[in-house]
């Protein structure tokens, strides 16, 4: 008989001992730094790589529950002690790998691929984690453990996701968003599903600060990506994507970056799958940035004007600038540790995007069929940077991962379109108003065929 897959959390700095992942346990309990979710990769071993490839090919996308989720079709590998009975799931992943063959074609790449996250339950890639975060509570409360409500400070899209998980699941959700500088479509998300929301008159760095001081009450579970049980989910994006390209490794992956979960998450997914045995080699990892939010960038410049690798010691938090990017405004990322190993394991990168390159990129692509959130367009436009100065060859096999859906970034298209983001719209497509005379009305429409055609 294979041995029972297994898993622990485990302090990111070394420090000796494993700690139960049904434990109410953010930091490490000696040194006070960041705890990682590790596996029985001997367990996990037992299975050979070709038999672990047709069992997710098996799972994918199919009702058998929750199996057909994108991350529970890898519960071995995410969270093994979860009983399914106690999974919470919205039928996350499977989402869309899109080949941008137009917006590719464009920048000179063959092979430009867009994970499109934003095409999960509630618009974004969160869901990913949220339903890992959400099941393993369940599971917690299940065995005895007192927890009353689920909490997280916030820029959007993770209030979004746990305010539906944990609306499905019956539990008491509390979300602490900075005022004013989410969108509508963001706020609104955790209000319908009914979460206790609360708006502080500050920034996301100072949310993060009350909701610590909140879940200083162990019956009030941390939600935020400080929380490494996201990071499972989100890892599962590596599995996804390599299972979608017929389990063949990309070249480049790029990845928005803020709080620098989903980097860590990422990174982490492919070295799980290479230790396992299902690729052999690791891809490159691009952390994107807003210009105005770039904290890691900045490190990253310090250490290549030195000549040597990205350190933690390279690190300032900053305060952020306002961006249309507004879910990676983040000056202080939790997850610095993890990204900066993430980037050293990976040969990564970090680059940066202004707000007008990141909007005419997003637009730019938006062209080719795509509908961009803001945070997709900081990759988008980081990746078109890297393409020109040939640090990505234009026969690498390339894939962007898109982070949430358009839809929820309307005033950041409208803004763009209109002419009002404050810089100029080199993409801007408006309304043409015309009458009601059926002849004149026709006339007008050939005419602007004919200038969309080029004529």
């Amino acid at each position: 008989m294979s041995p029972t897959p297994s898993a622990w959390f485990q302090c990111v700095a070394g420090c000796s001992g494993r700690h139960s992942l049904g434990a109410v346990l953010y930091r490490c309990p000696r040194c006070d730094g960041l705890l990682e979710v590790v596996h029985d990769l001997d367990a996990l071993r037992s299975r050979p790589p070709a038999e672990w490839r047709a069992l997710f090919d098996a799972r994918y996308g199919r009702t058998r529950y929750p199996y057909g989720s994108g991350v529970w079709s890898k519960i071995e590998w995410v969270q093994p002690h979860v009983e399914p009975a106690n999974v919470v799931s919205l039928f996350e992943g499977n989402t869309n790998l899109l080949w941008a063959r137009r917006y590719g074609a464009e920048l000179g790449l063959e092979q430009l691929w867009v994970k499109q996250c934003g095409t999960s339950h509630t618009g974004s890639f969160k869901d990913l984690g949220m339903t890992v975060l959400v099941s393993s509570v369940q599971q917690m409360i299940a065995d005895g453990q007192p927890v009353r409500a689920v909490a997280c400070a916030s820029t959007g899209d993770t209030s979004a996701a746990l305010a539906a998980y944990g609306a499905a699941a019956g539990i008491p959700v509390v979300v602490l968003l900075p005022r004013g500088k989410i969108t509508a479509a963001q706020l609104v998300q955790p209000m319908a599903n009914g979460a206790i929301v609360c708006s502080l008159d500050t920034d996301f760095d100072g949310c993060m600060r009350v909701v610590q001081a909140l879940t200083r009450d162990p019956t009030i579970y941390l939600a935020n990506s400080m929380n490494s049980l996201r990071v499972e989910g989100q890892k599962t994006i590596s599995a996804e994507l390599v299972q979608q390209l017929d389990w063949e490794v990309p070249d480049w992956v790029l990845v928005p970056g803020g709080n620098l979960g989903n980097v860590s998450a990422i990174a982490k997914g492919f070295v799980e799958l290479r230790a396992l045995g299902l690729i052999d080699r690791l891809p490159r990892v691009a952390c994107c940035q807003a210009a105005q939010a770039n904290p890691l960038y900045r490190a990253y410049q310090r250490a290549r004007a030195e000549g040597r690798p990205l350190e933690e010691r390279d690190f300032q938090p900053i305060t952020a600038g306002a961006t249309q990017a507004s879910a990676i405004r983040i000056g202080d990322p939790v997850s610095l540790p993890k990204a900066v190993r993430a980037l050293v394991q990976c040969r990564g990168v970090v680059e940066q995007a202004s707000e007008q390159e990141l909007a005419d990129a997003a637009a730019r692509a938006d062209r080719s069929g795509m509908f961009n959130c803001p945070h997709t367009g900081v990759a988008l436009a980081c990746l078109e940077k890297l393409v020109t100065r040939g640090e990505i060859q234009r026969d690498a096999r390339v894939v962007v991962i898109s982070t949430a859906h358009g839809l929820k970034f309307t005033e950041f298209k409208t803004r763009y379109h209109e002419g009002a983001a404050g810089f100029p719209s080199a993409y801007a497509n408006t309304p043409v108003e015309m009458g009601s005379r059926p002849d004149e009305v026709v006339g007008q429409i050939h005419d602007a065929i004919s200038r969309a055609l080029g004529a």
